[in-house]
């Protein structure tokens, strides 16, 4: 029996890591460790469910738009247990998990990983409110496969809310036991300006959520109680978007819609929806006027940057329209998913991973100065533009792995 990790460079990047993996041997667990947050804070999390009953969902159209996510902060209690990475039904109906999980020789026992996040533990809310970091994923991967920068951020004194877009950011898992598995979408220039659309929608309707939250409303669609402070809690003047892949594109059309956006981030994303015919979106026309950074990668192959010639046009045609702060920081070595969990989850398969499926999904970069520069750059230009907390980071030489792309 054979399976496949598909898509594991999502919309818009114009590739697809597309590896069979023939699960033969007699294999033995590995549970990996996320590595901690580097902030001072302890970190608590919990999940809420959310229904938009004024829109139907675009691949269900019977149906309501239900949601599910993440809400991680800094807690005042250490001591609850710490939370799943995630669960085994959105492991076993997530495409690239199912291939890792069938490598030969290896047992990956994605549900057994921790985060170091704690369970429904109360909000720390001794600095006054929290400013709010919304995450929007890959195409094809669940929200939870970013918790070492999500946590991070939260233990930095952030409230981070990570969405899942249902049916096209992996596997997600409902209160009531149901999973909506990733839909199959065609790759077309109609389906893939939907689930654009879809996301920037789902986007403005999560932070509508949030604004229920700071106004001391539950916006649970099933009422759960809600950790301590949780209500009140978010400080929506201090708003900021970071996404990876099409979840960085999404950050910017939804910051042209949404002026309570103040700052995004995009993670080796492109900004056009398909290549040929080419379709770039409204932010590579118009300009944010508002603070935005560029995350990319640069290998011997891939020059995912904003620099002349480049593979992806959409990146120097978004940076040429900005008239707001902007940045460029490309990865040097690294890959698509280096940006994600895996870059420290998939060394720690060991040598049952093969060397080109690593390298294709992760690169060669060392992973700790790959984590070490990510999380330094993203909580230093959210602490800029959204805490007033002046940084030299931009302005000097870059910290390797990474380097400024002018």
């Amino acid at each position: 029996m054979s399976r496949t990790i598909t898509r594991l460079a999502a919309l818009g990047t114009g590739a697809a890591l597309a590896v069979s993996l023939t699960a033969t041997a007699h294999a033995v667990p590995t549970r990996p460790r996320l590595p901690e947050p580097a902030g001072p804070l302890p970190v608590g999390t919990t999940e809420l469910h959310l229904v938009d009953a004024s829109r139907p969902d675009p691949w269900h159209p019977d149906r309501r738009r239900e949601l599910m996510v993440t809400v991680s902060y800094p807690t005042t209690a250490a001591g609850a247990s710490r939370a799943a990475w995630l669960s085994g039904e959105v492991a076993d109906q997530t495409p690239m998990l199912q291939g890792l999980r069938a490598l030969p020789g290896v047992d990956f026992d994605a549900p057994g990983v921790r985060r170091h996040a704690r369970v429904d533990s109360p909000v720390d809310l001794r600095r006054g409110r929290l400013p709010v970091v919304l995450f929007s994923p890959g195409g094809g991967m669940p929200r939870e496969l970013f918790a070492t920068l999500t946590d991070d951020l939260a233990s930095r004194g952030y409230l981070v809310v990570s969405m899942s877009h249902t049916y096209e950011s992996g596997a997600a898992r409902f209160p009531d036991g149901r999973v909506a598995a990733p839909l199959d979408l065609p790759w077309t220039p109609e389906t893939n300006r939907a689930i654009l659309d879809t996301r920037v929608a789902d986007t403005r309707f999560v932070l509508d959520r949030v604004a229920d939250l700071a106004a001391g409303r539950n916006p649970d669609a099933d009422g759960r109680r809600l950790p301590p402070g949780l209500q009140r809690a978010p400080d929506l003047r201090r708003t900021g978007m970071v996404g990876h892949c099409i979840g960085g594109f999404t950050a910017a059309e939804a910051m042209l819609l949404d002026q309570r956006i103040k700052a995004g981030v995009n993670m080796d994303g492109s900004f056009a929806t398909f290549e040929d015919p080419y379709l770039p979106g409204e932010s590579t026309k118009r300009s944010l006027d508002r603070p935005f950074l560029l995350m990319g990668t640069k290998t011997a192959t891939q020059d995912h940057t904003h620099a002349p010639g480049t593979l992806d046009p959409s990146r120097p045609e978004f940076w040429a329209a900005q008239r707001g702060w902007k940045r460029d920081l490309a990865l040097v070595d690294g890959g698509h998913l280096s940006y994600s969990d895996f870059q420290s989850v998939l060394p720690q398969l060991g040598p049952a991973l093969p060397a080109e499926v690593r390298e294709a999904a992760i690169g060669t970069v060392r992973p700790d100065a790959s984590l070490h520069g990510r999380r330094t750059y993203l909580g230093a230009f959210l602490d800029r533009h959204l805490k007033g907390r002046p940084t030299p980071l931009f302005d000097v030489g870059a910290l390797p792995p990474f380097r400024f792309v002018p």
